[in-house]
């Protein structure tokens, strides 16, 4: 099978994982459900249909590349649908490996995990994803929220040593009733008797992606292979008598399966990225603390002829930057201000310059996990002061675009966006010539005492061994 595939070393303080995205279904109920005069690409899965401005398996492959936690993408796809991904990695930097699926969802994700273990490095990986290409919209910190529950203990736990993973759980609102069984099963409910009810506190809607110890779920996987009956890792980890942690579901999180999924995917896919990242929703007598961070950057002049890139706006210039990524000394210093006011390290921990993945990478993907990092803390961004310091190029003209830049990036109005140029009257390397500066700050708004929530939950799903369900699909 074709890869695209580079050691990556391992970024100090930060935890390994890799990404499984599963995508090796046909899509033909979606496209039943949507008929042929509805269907984006008749000739296509649902999972390369296009969803907003890009295709639905792009949407979570995007996602994971933006994670400096993952150092690995597997995508499980059908034979005849690989070649179909060329075009949709030409951007990504996170090493993808492509792998053919199987006949069931089961047996695409072990072909995933074993596509996994065969890396060099993969026992330097910690934890794998294993997520559904069906479920695009794939909401800000929650891989993160699914490693640090992975890494909790729990009250509820028979035995915390056997929990190892955890998956987003979305609570049920609808009653839930159950009725007369029909042979063959339809998928229509209408005509069928109603005959008793289910307690809904007791039941949730398992989402992906779902986050395991990579060793564990593998093994899990090579001593299941000849029983094909799960739908999902959960229920398999739940039957070998291991516990999983729930986190906080998200409706975003819906899974693409019919004509109504797809309509409000869309709608969801245009909201998320039209709409400015605001604070998430939280108490309102919760209180808040406003924090000030400052970053500091510096780049040096190459001999190479230009342009190059401050604050997201490609510039003229005799001579590129010197440095690692596009070296855009505006939106790194921003970063570091944002950062700073979390108290979250700095740039070079999150994208460290030694790891290949950030070869050339846009730095607007830097500011965006910064920003990304706020909002996952139930934070906002209140507003961010950049001042560049140089003798050339001149600021002044592209002040405005870079402004505007930087608040699409951050999801603010522009008049919480400062831009300022001063030079360094002839002093120092600035003033020679030999290099750009660039120092910022941002001030942002946080919940000060965060109480507990279903994302940090102590709450397990129970790990009674239970017999496999028998309903297995591919993905």
């Amino acid at each position: 099978m074709p890869q695209h595939s580079r050691a990556r070393p391992k970024p100090s303080g930060t935890p390994r994982c890799a990404a499984i995205i599963v995508a090796a279904g046909s899509g033909v109920r979606a496209a039943a459900a949507l008929g042929q005069r509805k269907t984006p690409a008749p000739n296509l899965p649902k999972q390369f249909w296009p969803l907003g401005t890009k295709p639905v398996i792009a949407h979570s492959l995007d996602y994971f590349d933006e994670q400096p936690s993952i150092t690995a993408i597997i995508i499980v796809l059908a034979d005849f649908f690989i070649d179909k991904m060329a075009d949709l990695l030409s951007t990504v930097k996170t090493p993808v490996h492509i792998v053919g699926g199987g006949a069931t969802r089961q047996d695409s994700v072990r072909a995933g995990l074993c596509k996994l273990a065969g890396l060099p490095d993969a026992e330097g990986i910690d934890y794998v994803a294993i997520h559904d290409a069906a479920r695009p919209l794939i909401p800000l910190g929650l891989l993160d929220q699914l490693i640090d529950a992975t890494n909790m203990t729990s009250a509820d736990a028979v035995d915390d040593s056997k929990i190892i993973g955890a998956v987003p759980i979305l609570p049920i609102a609808d009653s839930v009733k159950t009725v007369t069984p029909a042979s063959p099963p339809p998928q229509e409910l209408a005509g069928r008797l109603v005959t008793g009810g289910i307690d809904r506190s007791l039941l949730g809607a398992a989402q992906t992606p779902q986050l395991f110890r990579r060793q564990a779920i593998t093994d899990l996987h090579n001593d299941f292979a000849d029983n094909d009956g799960f739908t999902d890792d959960c229920s398999l980890a739940e039957a070998a008598g291991f516990q999983v942690i729930g986190i906080s579901g998200a409706k975003q999180l819906m899974k693409l399966t019919d004509a109504d999924d797809f309509a409000m995917l869309t709608h969801l896919a245009n909201a998320v990225m039209t709409a400015p990242r605001r604070v998430q929703t939280t108490d309102q007598d919760m209180t808040t603390e406003t924090r000030l961070g400052t970053g500091f950057d510096v780049h040096k002049f190459s001999d190479e002829a230009g342009p190059i890139w401050i604050a997201g706006i490609k510039l003229d210039s005799d001579r590129k930057m010197l440095a690692h990524s596009d070296g855009d000394v505006g939106l790194h210093a921003l970063c570091d201000a944002i950062f700073g006011a979390l108290a979250d390290g700095d740039i070079g921990a999150h994208f460290p310059p030694s790891d290949p993945k950030w070869k050339n990478a846009d730095s607007a993907k830097f500011l965006k996990f910064a920003v990304d990092r706020v909002a996952a803390r139930g934070g906002s961004i209140i507003n961010l002061d950049l001042t560049i310091i140089c003798e050339a190029p001149k600021i002044g003209p592209p002040r405005d675009a870079m402004r505007q830049r930087i608040a699409e990036i951050c999801g603010l109005p522009i008049d919480r966006v400062g831009v300022k140029a001063t030079t360094s009257e002839g002093l120092g390397f600035t003033g020679r010539g030999e290099g750009i500066a660039a120092q910022a700050s941002a001030g942002i708004a946080i919940p000060a005492a965060p109480k507990p929530t279903a994302s940090m939950s102590t709450a397990s799903i129970s790990a009674r061994p239970s017999a496999p369900e028998t309903s297995g699909t591919a993905s």
